[in-house]
């Protein structure tokens, strides 16, 4: 159930996402091809069924030529059993006559199908025989089948299965395959009248002619099997003896005559079974299920081939039909994709049945009241900036001026003047640069001289407890930048870096340009940190630490510096533990004339 549910919901998800041109082209051609091929497939069954009966018929009747073709052969045979008895056994009294030289002129005028010609007595004894005449030692005959079925049914003819002929010393030594043809006879000796059994041996290569040119459709072929189910003929029955092949012959042998349709080996066929006359033999043709579709294979292709060419007319036009009913709506949706894209002088068509034309005057209202509504967003949205980076940018903490004017008093008390103007003169100078007369975007010289002053005066207090370079590389002239962006990373640098190093710590500025952006790098040679560690700083779902110093924190200028320039500027940090820590100010390269259009975008 859970693997059907999922199916459907894939189904109803490509639903959703397919133009209704497409719905409507597959709704049409489905039910139309639904049609056509139910109607195709009652034809390819009616054709199966017309298949079957012709390949069944055409069995029948080559098993019926079969038939007449084996019949003749038997009956050949039987003629001459009956001339054996009735012009030359009949006529003859054993005392007195011979019947070799009579035997031996029926052979000769017959020895194409015949192998031997023998009469014994009721006891097994030799009467006479040709041409072979000399019995094998300890030949028992009263045994054989031939002779007890002779002895048990004295008024019919009998024929024995395929065998070897094995009761006369043959000179040339040859295993001649033959069917056994007996018949009790009466014997006349001295007038007096006994029993006696008349044997010929047919030679089974005439039954195996016969059998072999018959030929069925489509790789069909023909056994012939007696009334017990045991095979006289097959055309592999030296693999079947070998025990290399299997033929259903025993369940065959209980068929009825006619067609039949049977399961064997897993395969399907249709046997069509032919008793011949005489003998309660039965001819057995066999012939694939597979050839009743392919019987007619040009008929078949050319019943497929105008099958798909139909569903492919059928597609074409619902295909057009379809376009000709979505147009209106396809060109009423091309408008909206163009409004969603952000133009405003898209003229909304109207066109197409009644339901269209009054959904396209809705669309045309609800889109001119829509361009008022986003008129009023985007002023709202532009005072909101504003106002998230203005409160951004006036995070600065009261304890470092508290700490910094604490520095200056006691500078002052201990008569350090000098190291007291200093740090004042570089605090005014650091406010001056931070307001900035309102200004957001200022040039690159000013941030960086603003980073100087603050580490002027972190210098001072932390007792030159490290150094610091700050520099600009050539290409960086008359570039623009955010301003406090590089004071809050040197302050982390400061508290997190070189609160426990020693004298030769060091912090350095480099900014330099780099394609079309400005990449301010912030390095320090402090503690360091583990990578993961540094990849966490930005995540906006971290807490903000809680520090010494101005409170602007790392995150916050990432967050100003996408909020202004977009997700591809913001910060970038790059740490190992005990190899200090190195992050990068990504920005775009601003010309002056940029930066004015900054700076106007963000007052309107």
């Amino acid at each position: 159930m859970g693997f059907f549910r999922n199916l459907a919901a894939q189904w109803a998800e490509r639903y959703r996402k397919m133009s209704i041109q497409m719905v409507l082209s597959l709704s049409f051609t489905a039910v139309a091809a639904a049609g056509i091929v139910l109607m195709g497939v009652s034809l390819i069954w009616r054709f199966s069924s017309a298949s079957e009966q012709m390949v069944a018929e055409n069995s029948q009747r080559v098993l019926a030529q079969a038939n007449l073709n084996l019949d003749s052969y038997l009956r050949r045979m039987m003629r001459i059993a009956d001339t054996v008895y009735y012009r030359v056994i009949k006529n003859s009294d054993l005392a007195v006559d011979s019947l070799t030289g009579q035997l031996n002129l029926l052979y000769e005028a017959n020895r194409d199908d015949l192998v031997s010609l023998a009469v014994f007595d009721s006891g097994g004894g030799l009467v006479s025989a040709v041409p072979l005449s000399q019995l094998k030692p300890e030949t028992s005959l009263t045994r054989s089948d031939w002779f007890q079925a002779a002895s048990r049914s004295m008024e019919n003819l009998h024929f024995s299965t395929p065998h070897v002929q094995n009761i006369f010393s043959d000179p040339d030594y040859s295993y001649r395959w033959v069917v056994s043809l007996s018949h009790h006879v009466q014997l006349t000796r001295d007038g007096a009248t006994e029993g006696g059994v008349l044997l010929v041996d047919m030679s089974f290569s005439g039954i195996e002619q016969v059998c072999r040119d018959v030929n069925l459709a489509n790789g069909g072929y023909l056994y012939l099997i007696d009334g017990d189910g045991e095979l006289i003929y097959h055309p592999r029955q030296q693999l079947i003896y070998a025990g290399l092949l299997e033929e259903n012959n025993r369940t065959a042998a209980g068929y009825r005559d006619g067609s039949h349709v049977e399961k064997f080996q897993g395969q399907s066929r249709q046997v069509t079974v032919k008793t011949v006359g005489y003998t309660g033999w039965k001819l057995v043709g066999v012939a694939p299920a597979a050839s009743w579709l392919t019987s007619s294979p040009q008929l078949f292709l050319f019943g497929l081939s105008l099958l798909l060419f139909a569903i492919f007319l059928m597609a074409f036009l619902n295909f057009l039909i379809s376009a000709r009913i979505s147009d209106p709506i396809r060109r009423l949706e091309q408008s909206i994709k163009e409004l969603e894209s952000g133009r405003s002088d898209v003229e909304i068509e109207e066109g197409g049945c009644y339901e269209v034309q009054h959904l396209s005057r809705s669309v045309r209202s609800m889109v001119s009241t829509m361009r008022h509504l986003m008129d009023d967003i985007i002023q709202q949205e532009g005072r909101k900036r504003r106002s998230e980076l203005e409160v951004l940018q006036s995070q600065i903490n009261p304890h470092f001026l508290y700490n910094t004017l604490d520095s200056v008093i006691w500078m002052t008390e201990s008569g350090q003047q000098g190291e007291a103007i200093q740090m004042v003169t570089s605090l005014a100078r650091l406010f001056r640069i931070s307001l900035s007369k309102g200004k957001s975007v200022i040039p690159l010289s000013d941030e960086l001289e603003h980073a100087r002053h603050y580490m002027n005066i972190q210098q001072i207090r932390y007792k030159n407890k490290f150094t610091t370079r700050i520099q600009a590389q050539p290409g960086t002239e008359g570039l623009y930048t955010l301003k406090l962006v590089v004071q809050p990373l040197l302050e982390n640098a400061i508290y997190h870096g070189m609160a426990s190093s020693e004298d030769d710590g060091l912090i350095q500025v480099s900014a330099y340009r780099e394609g079309e952006d400005l990449v301010i790098d912030v390095t320090d040679n402090g503690l360091g940190m583990p990578p993961e560690v540094a990849a966490s700083l930005l995540e906006e779902d971290r807490p903000q630490p809680r520090t010494k110093g101005s409170g602007i924190g790392v995150r916050n200028v990432h967050q100003r510096i996408r909020l202004t320039f977009g997700g591809a500027y913001g910060l970038t940090i790059f740490s190992e533990p005990d190899e200090g820590t190195l992050v990068r100010i990504r920005l775009p390269a601003l010309t002056r004339e940029e930066a004015l259009l900054q700076q106007e975008g963000e007052v309107l």
